[in-house]
């Protein structure tokens, strides 16, 4: 289980139980299997809260998660942990990738789980439907995210189980932050909303600037994700759009 802020301020012992539980019975099932190499999927929540600027690998280690996803961030580390010492006994090899945050189709649009992308989709969709004349929005604005599209990810991933094989983890991002003010103002106009967007201040706005170094990935990899925001954003407007009536019904 997982999803944003608010669905982690409602249920943060089961999202830390249900991913810490998950990664490890997985892990171990693994190895029990012989499985030749492990793919431990990880998140740009485990780096430290505190931290600001561009998140490099080496900074995983300097503290714990932001508050608002320590409970789920900190699991996904353990998971990490795992993989040095499933190496150190068993001699296992896995790798550990951090993901940043994705978007694409399929995505879960409910709004007690959806992420940024998928929530501003949403309601700038329906806004637009609607023809309603303002567009409430979450925070400040003032974050800054980064977002790779979930084609390139999964291109990376790939790319990584066959080509990665150090025990260091490994950021998969595309390098580029965006506020999330101006993440809101893209999303309205690929989705054709002409209403005015109103920030609620009171809601929270999480960690302030959360953007992963892509250095260490591209020449690793030898990769760089391929897709724009524009067009990742366009592409994601497009599907919702047409499978709005089954996609509005997935939790």
């Amino acid at each position: 289980m997982g999803g944003g802020i608010w669905i982690n301020q409602l249920y943060p012992g089961r999202i830390f139980y249900e991913n810490l539980v998950m990664g490890a019975n997985l892990m171990e099932a693994a190895r029990l299997v012989g499985v030749e190499k492990f793919v431990g999927i990880g998140t740009a929540c485990s780096y430290p809260g505190y931290l600001e600027g561009m998140l490099k690998e080496e900074n995983l280690w300097d503290g714990i998660p932001h508050e608002t996803v320590v409970n789920y961030g900190l699991t996904k580390k353990i998971m990490a942990i795992q993989g040095l010492a499933y190496k150190k006994q068993y001699g296992m090899d896995s790798i550990h990738l951090i993901l940043t945050n994705l978007y694409g189709p399929w995505d879960t649009f409910n709004p007690e789980r959806s992420h940024v992308v998928a929530a501003l989709i949403r309601k700038f969709v329906e806004a637009r439907q609607s023809a309603a004349t303002e567009v409430e929005v979450w925070g400040s604005g003032q974050p800054v995210r980064e977002f790779l599209y979930v084609e390139d990810c999964a291109q990376a991933i790939v790319r990584a189980a066959e080509v990665y094989n150090d025990l260091t983890p490994l950021n998969i991002c595309c390098g580029e932050g965006t506020s999330i003010r101006k993440l809101a103002e893209l999303v309205k106009e690929t989705a054709g909303c002409r209403g005015e967007i109103v920030w609620n201040a009171e809601k929270p706005d999480g960690q302030m600037m959360k953007v992963l170094d892509a250095t260490r990935m591209e020449r690793a990899l030898n990769w760089y994700p391929p897709t724009s925001l524009a067009d990742g954003l366009r592409k994601t407007v497009d599907w919702y759009v047409a499978e709005k009536a089954t996609a509005d019904l997935r939790v």
